[in-house]
């Protein structure tokens, strides 16, 4: 007698589908809540690492070296036909109270020009500190760097030319970390002596922090000439 077919058997080679509602199958599931874990992981990782550089970004612009070095350095900022900027100003007026204090026996100007300017940032500051009581002897000029890390890169030159390599930068607190990595970068022994009375503060500070942050994250990874 023929047995007869069994209803629920299925054929072999043929799967059947999963019933709708089933629960997927474990090693899918598996791989699916792996996938989440490192994409969290992942988010974990990026939003830790940015707000660490953002806590130094802050706390080294709130930072002050007292010690002695080869030059004090002053990055460049904005000047108007010789005059420099009250952001750029700020800064000279913290090297001419550094200066009597002999922190540094050269100063270093930075700052290029824009199209159409008779002076350039460098020009003006120079000019600003022998105002100032830094005498013109004393002050060496880089003016043909038109970002940080150009400007940083023509003072490395020429401290290296004279033999010198320790510098303390002089420049906006939220500005203060960055200049002092690129400069390391660059072979110099950096330290930082933010000006105190910088133009920039409350939320136009805070939004400039948070890019800071963002710069100083991704310099640390690519290199700071690439950003």
């Amino acid at each position: 007698m023929t047995e007869s077919l069994r209803t629920d058997e299925t054929p072999v080679g043929i799967v059947r589908p999963l019933a709708e509602g089933s629960p997927e199958p474990p090693r899918r599931r598996h791989h699916l809540q792996r996938a989440l874990f490192a994409a969290l992981l992942v988010v974990v990782v990026v939003v830790g690492y940015y707000a660490i550089s953002l806590f130094q970004v802050w706390s080294t612009g709130r930072s002050d070296y007292a010690g002695k070095a080869d030059a004090i350095v002053v990055m460049g900022a904005a000047q108007y036909d010789g005059r420099p900027s009250p952001q750029l100003a700020a800064r000279l007026d913290h090297v001419a109270e550094l200066w009597p204090q002999g922190h540094a026996p050269l100063v270093v100007v930075t700052g290029g020009k824009r199209a159409g300017d008779r002076f350039t940032e460098a020009q003006a500051s120079a000019r600003y500190l022998e105002d100032h009581g830094v005498p013109a002897g004393s002050i060496l000029l880089e003016d043909q760097g038109t970002n940080s890390y150009d400007s940083l890169r023509g003072v490395a030159q020429q401290l290296r030319a004279r033999g010198l390599d320790e510098v303390v930068i002089v420049t906006d607190p939220y500005h203060a970390l960055r200049s002092k990595l690129i400069a390391e970068q660059l072979g110099l022994t950096a330290h930082v002596s933010p000006t105190p009375t910088s133009v920039v503060h409350g939320r136009e500070q805070l939004n400039r922090e948070l890019k800071e942050a963002a710069g100083v994250a991704v310099g640390r990874l690519i290199g700071f000439q690439h950003i």
